[in-house]
């Protein structure tokens, strides 16, 4: 009971008027409120938590372009990620070469082959357009392991394309662009793409491998090689817009 009755008691001194003594008196006495300093205003504390609007998040990168196409290499703007392992790579690899889109942009490609007669020595008809259809995935699949798998891996490169997401829009082109001969090391570091160059190039030599005679001259593969990596240019370009894209005109959340 003694412990209780000095503890109402300080409350009551923390919380009473400051005037507490009389003037010329010895012993403490009460001074009534009505003669009590006036006190300072105070601020009365809420329990509700204050709502905080959430910073706006910028566009970000999607696993798939219109849940579709593959995009398993994009990095949104401003994330920091660990270097991928060696088993990352080769993974990304195979994912972009023998994921179910592959195979009917494959046929697309082919079937642009096929009416453009590319390759005379193919023919015409239905087994025609097989040679062709067998022709492009092979050459997509062999461009992809060895410029997002082998090299990176044995360069200890960093395949993924990270997205600028901002200044002007001729910057961001530059940039992008750009990737085909800069890229990040697994230590964080710019870096000439040796993956992109050489990879490119030696898809582009195994490739003459199994065409007809007259694409195994050095022009020939010289022209596949430069082809690959301009394609390889104006798809980081799509890749560096397609978050600002997504987010203004499909509103694509995943």
């Amino acid at each position: 009971m003694a412990w209780r009755l000095r503890t109402l008691l300080l409350v009551n001194l923390c919380v009473s008027s400051p005037a507490m003594y009389a003037q010329g008196s010895s012993a403490p006495v009460m001074v009534s409120s009505s003669n009590a300093l006036p006190e300072a205003p105070t601020v009365q504390e809420s329990h509700t938590p204050e709502k905080v609007s959430p910073a706006p998040s910028s566009p970000h990168q999607t696993k798939r372009i219109l849940g579709v196409v593959p995009n398993f290499r994009s990095v949104s703007a401003d994330s920091k990620l660990p270097p991928d392992t060696p088993k990352d790579k080769m993974l990304t690899g195979l994912e972009d070469s023998f994921d179910y889109s592959s195979f009917v942009f494959v046929g697309m490609e082919a079937g642009v082959y096929y009416g453009l007669d590319s390759t005379p020595e193919f023919h015409r008809g239905f087994v025609s357009f097989g040679r062709y259809y067998w022709h492009a995935f092979v050459d997509n699949a062999d461009e992809d392991i060895w410029v997002e798998s082998i090299f990176p891996v044995a360069l200890r490169q960093d395949s993924r394309y990270y997205t600028l997401g901002r200044g002007s829009k001729l910057k961001r082109v530059g940039y992008a662009l750009s990737r085909t001969l800069v890229t990040r090391s697994d230590g964080g570091r710019e870096v000439f793409n040796s993956s992109e160059v050489l990879g490119a190039g030696v898809a582009s030599g195994i490739s003459s491998l199994y065409y007809p005679t007259a694409n195994r001259t050095v022009g020939s593969i010289g022209n596949l090689w430069l082809t690959n990596v301009l394609i390889d240019g104006g798809t980081f370009v799509f890749k560096e817009f397609w978050p600002d894209l997504n987010d203004s005109v499909f509103h694509q959340k995943e």
